[in-house]
């Protein structure tokens, strides 16, 4: 499946593009990192069409200011276990059912930091919290629902080792870290959508490079390589350089969660808003070992493992 289906938009397509017209009346979604960035233009484009959108955010008071009255936000932070556990039992004692569920949150190029586990900090974060939020509420998931997550195009940083997940064995690199965090990303929407079809179909998504909130741990002249930032400071914007203002990058995530031509199709990486081509070299697209279904399967084991949950 994993094949560009050639649609009519592009790198400079917007959320609200791609979701034009559609009615999301009646329909749930939660969306992680929600309270900015990508994930606040996402939660503006959905909620603009009538959808229900319940933001889980670390910092409560921050979300709801950012978001108004745009969310319904709650307590959760994905680096604490019991508060995802807290946060799904809530939605299903409410009886609430989900359509979206979008992986949007992130850490990116951290110094090294631990879950209280043991765990490398940007894996925990980006996945195993997600993996974890997922399981909580698999049982309250609609049949017809679609899960996005968030990958990145830093999947294609190598060095994916599933014998040392966890950087115990491997000096620390950051940047080796979150392509591992992401590859484990695209992985995920692999393993997730043979769980789910064809009832839940999963996507994994590669935004665009969108300067924001993602890049806080980054120096100046870490920034300086990718030609991210005008000569006044501002994020420089350039579509066909994969270079995205928010309303560009959240675009494939909305596509991904509304496009009618995918009904049928899951488990595929897309970009600009279409099913990524597979490549090897060039830096579009997907490397064939992020949506390999084996190491899919064994990423899964090892992610049950850590967090004693499964589906």
């Amino acid at each position: 499946m994993q094949t560009p289906l050639n649609t009519p938009w592009g790198p400079a397509t917007t959320a609200d593009d791609v979701a034009g017209t559609i009615d999301l009346t009646g329909k749930t979604a939660i969306i992680t990192g929600g309270a900015s960035g990508l994930g606040l233009e996402t939660v503006r484009v959905l909620a603009a069409r009538g959808a229900r959108v319940i933001v889980p955010a670390r910092d409560v008071v921050a979300a709801r200011e950012a978001l108004g009255d745009l969310a319904d936000v709650r307590a959760m932070d994905l680096m604490d276990p019991p508060s995802i556990r807290a946060f799904a039992d809530q939605l299903r004692a409410e009886g609430i059912r989900l359509d979206l569920l979008i992986l949007s949150a992130g850490v990116m190029a951290t110094p090294l930091f631990r879950d209280a586990d043991g765990h490398e900090g940007q894996l925990a974060t980006n996945h195993l919290g997600h993996f974890r939020l997922t399981s909580a509420l698999w049982p309250v998931i609609n049949p017809g629902a679609r899960v996005v997550i968030l990958s990145s195009r830093g999947h294609q940083i190598p060095g994916f080792d599933l014998t040392d997940l966890d950087f115990t064995r491997r000096p620390y690199d950051k940047w080796l870290a979150y392509g591992q965090a992401k590859t484990a990303n695209a992985l995920f929407a692999v393993a997730l959508d043979r769980r789910g079809a064809p009832d839940v179909r999963a996507y994994a998504v590669h935004p665009g490079s969108v300067l924001g909130p993602l890049a806080r741990h980054l120096s100046e002249e870490e920034l300086a390589p990718f030609d991210a930032v005008n000569p006044d400071g501002s994020p420089r914007i350039d579509p066909a350089r994969d270079m995205k203002s928010p309303q560009q990058g959240a675009a494939t995530t909305v596509w991904c969660a509304t496009a009618p031509e995918l009904a049928g199709i899951g488990g595929v990486y897309c970009e600009d808003c279409d099913i990524a081509s597979v490549e090897t070299e060039r830096r579009a697209g997907v490397r064939p070992f992020a949506i390999d279904p084996e190491t899919a399967e064994a990423l899964w084991k090892a992610s049950v493992e850590r967090t004693g949950c499964d589906i």
